[in-house]
């Protein structure tokens, strides 16, 4: 096998800050070029630039909130939580949506567009997109079109290459949630080569990190993200070391499975957002006794 130095790029009309710094990050450190990224077109529905400038609810939130409840139940109201922590000044800069035609680290790559063949949950890519990863791109990154099956997996002489943000051989599915929810103190990110299972792929890079200081779900997600951007960078490089050997998860060392229905329920959703609102709430008494010692040491200094 030829060493990879070409990166193709899976994506939605959009990616995140955290996705586009990881993307420069494996340029500049892994000696890759990036010829192709392909476009998920059947993605309509989306907030780019917008999304990160969120300071004032509005009719359509009121709206979009009646029509996720449809869909996620209690968990609408978690997300709920998540928009008005926005709106009150979380920031979530890695969060941020760039469309992919404004991210710079990506100008020179020739941008696809296509539709998937969709199947239930899963997507495969047609024919003439799967011949041109092959030609032109050694390993393919995913940070779009959802769970991908079929040709595109071992087209690439190094495969498909995906972020699971949580240790595959404990929790699959559903990963920050569920750890933050059972109270977890370290989280991980799983840089795993797909197959057509779901989060049972060869695990290409993994770390974790302590989250015990986390106070909400969108910290341990904020965390992880900043993992992650490192991480791509060491999976390629190490497919890059010839003696490397990805990681083969046995079937009965693989996490269990939490699908997002569990999220939707109301026992479940409930304890997220009480730990949410009890970690704002302890956030701001930390940052108004820190303040406090900051002031009463500048009085005495002055004094």
């Amino acid at each position: 096998m030829t060493r990879p130095s070409t990166v193709g790029i899976l994506a939605e009309p959009f990616l995140y800050e955290w996705q586009v710094r990881a993307i420069e990050r494996v340029r500049r450190e892994a000696d890759v070029t990036i010829p192709l990224v392909v476009v998920n077109s059947s993605t309509e529905e989306y907030d780019a630039e917008s999304w990160n400038k969120k300071s004032r609810l509005e009719f359509d939130d009121v709206r979009q909130f009646f029509k996720i409840a449809q869909r996620e139940r209690a968990w609408a109201f978690v997300l709920a939580e998540r928009t008005l922590g926005r709106v009150a000044g979380d920031d979530q800069k890695r969060w941020h949506r760039h469309s992919i035609e404004n991210v710079d680290c990506l100008a020179d790559a020739e941008h696809v567009r296509c539709s998937p063949l969709t199947d239930g949950n899963w997507n495969e890519l047609p024919d003439d997109i799967v011949d041109r990863l092959a030609v032109d791109c050694d390993v393919v990154v995913r940070f779009g079109f959802g769970l991908i099956r079929g040709d595109v997996l071992t087209a690439p002489e190094y495969g498909v290459v995906s972020f699971h943000p949580a240790d595959i051989r404990r929790y699959r599915g559903m990963g920050p949630p569920v750890a933050f929810h059972d109270g977890r103190t370290r989280a991980g990110s799983t840089l795993q080569r797909l197959d057509e299972s779901i989060d049972g792929g060869e695990i290409v890079a993994y770390e974790d990190v302590s989250i015990s200081h986390c106070h909400t779900l969108w910290d341990v997600f904020d965390r992880l993200a900043t993992l992650q951007v490192d991480l791509l960078t060491t999976g390629i490089s190490n497919l890059q070391d010839p003696t490397f050997e990805p990681a083969v998860v046995p079937d009965h060392r693989l996490g269990e499975f939490y699908s997002r229905d569990l999220r939707r329920s109301g026992a479940f959703a409930g304890r997220i957002l009480a730990k949410n609102c009890s970690g704002r709430l302890q956030r701001r008494l930390e940052r108004s006794r820190s303040s406090n010692r900051i002031a009463e040491y500048l009085s005495r200094w002055t004094n």
